[in-house]
């Protein structure tokens, strides 16, 4: 029994090679109709994957083989700035044909990647009302919720009867594929409600269709900015999200894949900005693309860092006269760095909410210093005792002395991590005020700041009173 498990468990962990199963049949010689079942057998996205390994001449054979409908779909799963080339090598018709099968969303992101002379002359092959759905996605900024949504979706009046609603549903459905949720609209075309397809399907005969509409169901306006709304939308577990024009006017709607997607975009913007980038980076972008990225920020952090090492050069004589407080630098900046990054991390959080007021933003600051200084007291107090020991035992110093570099150790890493904590805080919070992201208050550029507190701090505590205290020089 035990060795039947383990074989079901061996065949379930290899995954079938579909890339080189497709490829085989595109390659082979049966007939278009044939290769056109087999390959419809597979998931669209394993089919874009295969586009990479085909020859110029395969993929033609494809584009032929495959009908519109399937090629929109297959071409929806490359990624946006790679379609332009596999379009280029369809005849001009059937690649307009291609995108305006697709998503109206995702027939912008195709258009965006094809040069103005060829996006123009695509565009003017398409029906109107497919440039009707473009042009309504372009009147909207990058930064605007409208330019993620489609045209995609059913719409019907609020006065019609439950079997009215199933037939104006039937009639929509094949040209839609969002019909999981039905909107309604009043008779100026404003936005009323909407509807779940299974409430309609399970409706009695008698159920009246005003009593089947949630009026209380979410929406947004076209001209929200992403980051305005997008908390707001994650709020909701629902499949589809109305958008409006400012007249309330039922423009579109936004998926569950497309929320999913900006999430995906703003969390990788704000992990570049969190690195000191100026923006994303893909595996493809060119060598100095990628350094223009990455320098602005690498020179602001290299003066800091300048700034650091000329304060430290002021302690010159702590450093020559004490070698042995050299040791433990590190781990004095190290944590000053760890708590700031902490710090950023909660209060980046904590703005993602809009409603925050001057106070609550006032008790955030005073909370993480708080944190900062009963985390500082404990670590501290265990850096005076431990390091106390190691000294007297590795170094063989005297007591006294093991003690005097512990404390100043110590009294070191409670004032940085205090003052991390604020800094961690205040940073973005400052940012915030200033309406620049406040991601950009990155972990590098904190950790520097923190770094030029730290040393201060702890070369400062060591003069005084190692030095001009207790005569410790030499030592």
């Amino acid at each position: 029994m035990e060795k039947e498990i383990g074989r079901a468990e061996e065949m379930t962990a290899v995954r079938p090679d579909y890339a080189s199963e497709i490829v085989g049949i595109i390659r082979s010689n049966a007939s278009p109709r044939t290769m056109s079942a087999q390959l419809g057998d597979y998931h669209e996205n394993d089919i874009a994957e295969v586009l990479p390994i085909l020859t110029g001449t395969e993929r033609k054979k494809l584009y032929r083989i495959l009908g519109v409908e399937m090629l929109s779909e297959v071409l929806e799963y490359v990624p946006g700035e790679e379609v332009g080339a596999y379009l280029e090598e369809m005849d001009m018709k059937k690649a307009a044909s291609v995108v305006e099968n697709m998503d109206s969303d995702a027939a912008l992101e195709v258009l965006h990647g094809i040069d103005k002379e060829k996006r123009s002359l695509l565009i003017d092959c398409m029906d109107e009302e497919s440039k009707r759905d473009i042009a309504l996605l372009s009147s909207f900024d990058e930064d605007e919720i409208g330019s993620k949504m489609t045209t995609n979706h059913i719409v019907i009046r609020e006065n019609l009867t439950v079997k009215e609603a199933m037939s104006a549903l039937i009639a929509q459905a094949p040209e839609n594929d969002n019909i999981s949720t039905i909107f309604v609209v009043d008779e100026s075309k404003c936005y009323y409600g909407a509807v779940d397809l299974k409430e309609l399907i399970i409706a009695r005969q008698g159920t009246r269709f005003e009593d089947l509409i949630m009026t209380s169901y979410p929406y947004v306006y076209g001209h929200e900015n992403i980051d305005d709304c997008l908390e707001r939308l994650k709020d909701y577990s629902e499949d589809l999200i109305p958008v409006l024009d400012n007249y309330n006017h039922l423009l579109g709607v936004i998926t569950s894949q497309s929320m999913i997607q900006v999430v995906d975009d703003e969390m990788g913007e704000d992990f570049a900005r969190f690195a000191s980038l100026t923006a994303e980076e893909d595996l493809k972008e060119p060598l100095l693309e990628s350094m223009k990225k990455r320098l602005p920020w690498l020179f602001i952090l290299l003066a800091l860092g300048m700034l650091v090492s000329s304060v430290v050069g002021l302690f010159e004589q702590v450093v020559s006269q004490l070698t042995l407080i050299m040791a433990f630098q590190s781990l004095i900046l190290g944590m000053a760095g760890n708590v700031g990054t902490q710090s950023l991390a909660v209060t980046i959080r904590v703005l993602m909410d809009e409603t925050l007021t001057a106070r609550q933003k006032l008790g955030l600051v005073g909370r993480e210093m708080k944190v900062g200084f009963f985390n500082g007291l404990l670590l501290g107090a265990a850096s005076f005792v431990l390091i106390g020991v190691y000294i007297i035992v590795v170094k063989g110093r005297q007591g006294l002395a093991a003690f005097a570099i512990s404390g100043c150790i110590g009294t070191a890493l409670l004032v940085a991590m205090v003052f991390s904590s604020a800094v961690g805080t205040l940073i973005p919070l400052f940012f915030k005020k200033i309406k620049i992201d406040p991601a950009v208050a990155s972990g590098p550029l904190i950790t520097t700041v923190n770094d030029l507190v730290a040393v201060v701090t702890y070369y400062g505590l060591s003069w005084f009173l190692l030095l001009q205290v207790m005569n410790l020089a030499g030592k």
